[in-house]
This record gives C-alpha cells, sequence and structure tokens, in this order.
C-alpha cells in the first residue's frame, strides 16, 4: 500500500468490468459436491493434520514454511515448491507452484502469480494466500471448476516477499510501523526499475529475486497484496505526458484490459466494488482506481511486471488497517475468496500461440502485438515461440515480427475464453526464419523519458515553422 501520509484523488474509470453474477462464480459456487475417488480420499485424509493446523492467526517464518512443505508432501503431483532467494537476513523466499504440471512450463498453459506481505507490516495478504492454497489442493477433483482451473492454469503464490520486515513488525499497527520495510530500510515497492524515472535506489535482494523470478516464466497475468485501504489499482503508478499525466491519469496501451481485471476483483470482493473507501476523504468509483491518479509511485512493481516482463500485474488494497488483529482473518479470506479464484481465470483472456517456421520449429524473440497497442519494450515470444497477449473479446489485427523478415498481419476474432479456461489460440508460421534467432533485451533505463525528450522535441520545430509562416505572410 502507498504511505498512509499521502492521499491522491481518484478518477472514474470506464470500460467492460467484471459481474458479481459472473457464469464462472455461479459455477463455481455450486460446484464440489463431487464424490472423491477412492484415492483422493487418501491424500485427503494424508491432509488432515496439515488443514487442521491452518487455523486463522498469523504464521511466522518456521510455521508458515512447515506449512508450505506439508501441503507439498500431501500433494506432490500437484504442488512444487521451492524458493526463489533470499531477504537480507537469509529467510527463504518461498514460493508454492500449482497445476497439472507444477514442476515447469508446459506450452499453451499461462503462468500466472500472487504475491503478499511486500511490505511487511500489510499481512492480511500474506494470510489469505495461504487459505487460498488450502482451498485449491483440497477442492481438487472434488470441484470441478477449481479442477479445470489447475489443469489449464500454472499457478505461483507467494504468500510473503518481505519477510524480514513481517518478523520485525513486533507492535501490530493499522497504519504504519517500520516492519513496511526490509531489513535494509527500503521499500520494495519503490525499489524496482522505473519506465519514467531514474531510481537511484540500490536494487535489494528480494527485489532481485523477483526480477529473476519474472525473467526466468513466462507470467501473463499477477497481482500483488496490500493492505491500508480497499481498492484495486491498476498501471501506471508512474507517467509523464506521453501517458497523459496532465489530465491526472496515466494511461497504458492496455487501459481497458486493465479497467476490467481492476473491475473483476472489485466486482467479485464482498464489499470492494462498493467504493466507499475506508474513510470520507477517500473514495474510489467501483471500488477500482488508476496508479497515478491516485498518487505517483517511483519503482513500483506492478509497472515493472507490465513493461519488463510481459506480464499485467495489479495491485489489490485489501485492509483498511494494515495489521488487524487475528479474530478479523477468517472474514477477510471470506470478503476475497470469490475475488482471488474469479481473477486467475482472467489470465485465459484473449490470444495466445506459437510463432514457428514452416517445418514446426519454435521462433523465440519474434515481437507479436496487436496493432494499436505498441509496448514501450515489445512484447516477444518466448524460447518455445509462445506468446499471450491478455485482451478483452473484440476484433484485432496481430502483428507478428521476425527482425529480418516480412511481418505478418492476421485479424482475429477474440471471444471471451475465460470460463473455458483457454484463450483463443492463434499460431503464425514463417516461411523462412534465422537461425538462433535472438534480441537484446530491454533496457532498463527510463524509456518513456526518451518519448517525452522526443515529444518535447517536435513542438519547438512547429513552432518555428509556425513563425516562419506568419513572416512571409507579413514581408509578402
Amino acid at each position: 500500500m502507498k504511505p498512509a501520509s499521502v492521499r491522491g484523488r481518484a478518477r472514474p474509470a470506464t470500460g467492460d468490468g467484471g459481474s458479481r453474477s459472473a457464469p464462472g462464480f455461479q459455477l463455481w459456487k455450486s460446484g464440489g459436491t463431487m464424490r472423491a475417488a477412492a484415492g483422493d480420499v487418501v491424500g485427503i485424509l494424508c491432509l488432515v493434520s496439515v488443514a487442521a493446523a491452518l487455523d486463522f492467526k498469523y504464521h511466522h517464518a518456521e510455521e508458515l514454511e512447515a506449512y508450505l512443505k506439508g501441503v507439498h508432501a500431501a500433494y506432490p503431483s500437484l504442488t512444487h515448491l521451492h524458493s526463489i532467494g533470499r531477504s537480507v537476513e537469509g529467510r527463504d523466499l518461498w514460493v508454492l507452484v500449482l497445476g497439472r504440471f507444477p514442476t515447469h512450463h508446459k506450452i499453451g498453459i499461462p503462468e500466472f502469480k500472487y504475491v503478499a506481505n511486500m511490505h511487511g507490516d500489510e499481512t492480511v495478504g500474506r494470510e489469505i494466500l495461504l487459505h487460498l492454497i488450502d482451498f485449491l489442493v483440497t477442492s481438487y477433483r472434488r470441484d470441478p471448476v477449481i479442477t479445470r482451473l489447475l489443469n489449464n492454469t500454472r499457478i505461483h503464490i507467494m504468500p510473503t516477499m518481505n519477510p524480514d520486515g513481517f518478523e520485525a513488525t513486533k507492535v501490530p499497527d493499522c497504519f504504519y510501523t517500520r516492519g513496511r520495510y526490509n531489513k535494509n530500510g527500503e521499500d520494495l515497492n519503490r525499489n524496482f526499475p522505473d519506465a519514467f524515472e531514474s531510481n537511484s535506489a540500490d536494487i535489494q535482494p528480494e527485489t532481485q529475486a523477483v526480477m529473476n523470478w519474472i525473467k526466468n516464466e513466462t507470467f501473463v497475468l499477477s497481482a500483488n497484496l496490500h493492505g491500508g485501504a480497499l481498492v484495486a489499482s491498476y498501471t501506471f503508478d508512474n507517467g509523464n505526458t506521453v501517458t497523459g499525466t496532465l489530465k491526472g491519469y496515466s494511461r497504458s496501451p492496455d487501459d481497458d484490459v486493465f479497467i476490467h481485471l481492476a473491475k473483476t476483483y472489485s466486482f467479485n470482493h464482498a464489499s470492494m466494488y462498493k467504493g466507499t473507501g475506508c474513510d470520507n476523504r477517500q473514495t474510489f468509483p467501483e471500488g477500482i482506481t488508476n496508479g497515478y491518479s491516485w498518487y505517483q509511485l517511483e519503482g513500483g512493481m506492478q509497472d515493472y511486471n507490465y513493461v519488463w516482463g510481459q506480464c499485467f500485474e495489479i495491485t489489490l488494497e485489501l485492509s483498511c488497517c494494515k495489521y488487524p488483529p487475528e479474530d478479523q482473518l477468517e472474514k477477510f479470506w471470506q470478503d476475497n475468496k470469490v475475488a482471488l479464484i474469479e481473477y486467475i481465470k482472467q489470465v485465459h483472456l484473449g490470444v495466445k500461440g506459437q510463432v514457428t517456421d514452416k517445418n514446426g520449429n519454435p521462433i523465440p524473440n519474434a515481437i507479436v502485438e496487436a496493432q494499436g497497442r505498441p509496448h514501450i519494450c515489445p512484447y516477444r515470444t518466448n524460447e518455445q515461440g509462445e506468446y499471450f497477449l491478455l485482451l478483452l473479446p473484440g476484433t484485432y489485427v496481430i502483428n507478428a515480427t521476425v527482425p529480418g523478415f516480412k511481418s505478418m498481419l492476421e485479424t482475429v476474432e477474440i471471444p471471451d475464453n475465460t470460463g473455458n479456461f483457454s484463450a483463443l489460440k492463434h499460431d503464425f508460421t514463417f516461411s523462412e526464419a534465422p537461425i538462433g534467432s535472438r534480441a537484446a533485451s530491454c533496457p532498463k533505463t527510463p524509456l518513456y523519458q526518451e518519448l517525452q525528450r522526443a515529444s518535447a522535441a517536435a513542438k519547438p520545430t512547429l513552432h518555428i515553422w509556425g513563425l516562419m509562416t506568419v513572416m512571409l505572410v507579413i514581408f509578402r
């Protein structure tokens, strides 16, 4: 969450949103009544001790680690537990991966992630992600919707990105504690490279671990969970005149998709959609806000995901109190349960496919984007030649480009396939393609700053031409 002392003006957002009576929600609500197979019963019994241990309380580092290891031991074929790095004090940054193929990426199956407790004193997300894990593993093969979700999605869950900050928060507070920061006193949500300004902060171990994680996976959709407000905030958090900040809003090329994603969470939450905020000074129409409209933030994780990770991420503020009493945790879980599931389903929006040569060999680093939505760092295929583009239902022209060869432009009609747990599949085949195509990585520089300079540089030229025209008229 943003510092409690900072307040901004939320602006009404437009665009298609989620529905509280979405078909997926109804199906999920009514599921879970199927009889478990004999083998499943054994698995459920094995988890009794683990599930019983997950009560509604705060779990410190040792308990959190023990719980994650217990879940993995009970469901070894459905989960994969690994550490993506260590905190300043040496605590593991645990990630539990869930899905039919938990240990590795599978072609056609999108990667999704939830990250919580980035600010160590914002604690609700940390606990509800543990309960989300419990819900997913115990519902698999019992609830048809959850089963299809896990069969068609690889879900990564990091309950805490800042374990040191959580452990340092000795006296819980609703507004602010030093536990917000990591052990080095750095705010991790101001610590990423920024596309608009030079970020002078030293990259922290926790930040670097997440950056490496993003680089090594093909993440498509993400959310990071915070506390201190009740709103779904979306990219951009920072901006300049190129993205429309003179109008108090920083618009990304995929603004309509981000509005939809934020509304999907807000409208499936028990009360976020009401937009009442946490006090009379702060309201968020429909429970969503553009990050910059709320207030400007440099070095944020959600902008980094979108620009450099090719991953759409929103920030979920889940509680007015940053570190609420334990007896409120069960209500927070119930308030967010449906929204957490419905948001994951959005990873199946839009279109996906492979770019290959005439022999079927994948072409990595091909640029694949929808016309009219150019990204400052072009979205490229992974090592398997795969691309994933989150797009709302509609007609689009998709541009596939292999450097040195002619682009392919193809018109696609994209339906809403989230209920089918698979984005529209559309492949591209090039008759010729370079061998071992490699693209330079997108530089970690303020990319939009260069666009702003170019835009500003063009304006004096226009003024000069106007002046010359006036002079010619006068002298004639």
